[in-house]
């Protein structure tokens, strides 16, 4: 059965040749055909407009086959795709051969052209053009598919935030930086003041309308190369690098915490005034340190400023 679907190109300096070629395609039901007359017009109509298949004479002046079918599949690994190249030849003997499969040709003629024969190998070409452009897709979306299995996994559903299984890995190379290269890692776990109180008050609707309005405030206050994560419930946690151990101070905190609090929450029930609590510790590169041990630490601090009447940062 004739896939009369394909795309074409026919690249051969001979004129006469050409149009012979484009002949016998046209009367044979293929319709997507281009004719160039070199190797150099032909990676140009290529880098716009991909072929399935492209029928290249072996010998043309400036660029050859083989040279174009190198370019071909240079193109070819860049754009994701596949292109079946069958080169005319009047070379004889087995070793040109060799060298042109071993170039990355799919298939031969050879001149003077039989029609039948460039039909049966054109059906053949492309086959295995229209198979490894399927292949290509298929891996393409199973590598898509696994990045969104991959953020699927390491991020909160509700607020879009990463999450805990995120924060591992990210808290291991933040650690692993600033034990070889120095600098600050800071982690800070923040919790809102009576959350429970808002769920039991409003239900758990709108105790997730103030979460997510919460996670994109607490956001909009960081740097662009800080990480908010919810660590789980009410819970979120602040992950912080500095280079410089000196730009970091308390007061970066205390201002994330007045940005939280200086104004109340829109929710399905009316405006919620919500407040904070910090717990910020941080880890200088003196000796190793445990990401379950970093995270004790801003815990503690976490339940120091709990305890010590809430909506404060605990450094």
């Amino acid at each position: 059965m004739i896939q009369n679907d394909l795309s074409i190109l026919v690249a051969d300096d001979m004129p006469i040749s050409c149009e012979a070629i484009r002949i016998a395609l046209t009367k044979n039901g293929y319709h997507d055909i281009r004719v160039v007359s070199s190797a150099s017009e032909a990676l140009t109509l290529l880098a716009s407009h991909p072929a399935d298949v492209v029928l290249a004479d072996w010998i043309m002046p400036g660029m050859d086959g083989l040279e174009l079918t190198d370019r071909i599949r240079q193109q070819d690994e860049e754009n994701n795709h596949y292109t079946a190249v069958i080169l005319f030849t009047a070379k004889e003997g087995i070793e040109n051969l060799e060298v042109a499969f071993e170039r990355g040709i799919d298939d031969y003629l050879t001149k003077p052209v039989n029609e039948r024969e460039l039909m049966a190998r054109l059906r053949g070409a492309g086959r295995i053009a229209t198979l490894q452009n399927s292949l290509l897709d298929t891996a393409q979306e199973l590598t898509t598919t696994n990045q969104r299995l991959q953020e699927m996994a390491t991020t909160d559903a509700l607020t879009g935030l990463s999450n805990r299984r995120y924060m591992q890995a990210h808290l291991q190379a933040l650690l692993s930086e600033t034990l070889a290269r120095g600098g600050v890692t800071c982690l800070t776990i923040v919790d809102i003041d009576h959350f429970k109180k808002i769920n039991d008050t409003h239900g758990h609707t709108v105790g997730d309308e103030v979460l997510v309005a919460f996670a994109k405030r607490l956001s909009r206050e960081v740097r662009p190369t800080d990480t908010v994560i919810r660590m789980g419930g009410d819970e979120l946690a602040i992950t912080m690098y500095y280079a410089d151990s000196a730009r970091i101070n308390p007061g970066i905190f205390e201002r994330i915490r007045h940005a939280i609090s200086q104004r109340p929450i829109k929710t399905s029930v009316g405006d919620l005034s919500v407040t904070a609590s910090f717990g910020v510790c941080i880890y200088t590169g003196n000796g190793t340190r445990s990401i379950e041990n970093f995270i004790e630490c801003a815990d503690r601090k976490l339940y120091q400023a709990k305890s010590e009447g809430r909506n404060r940062v605990a450094y």
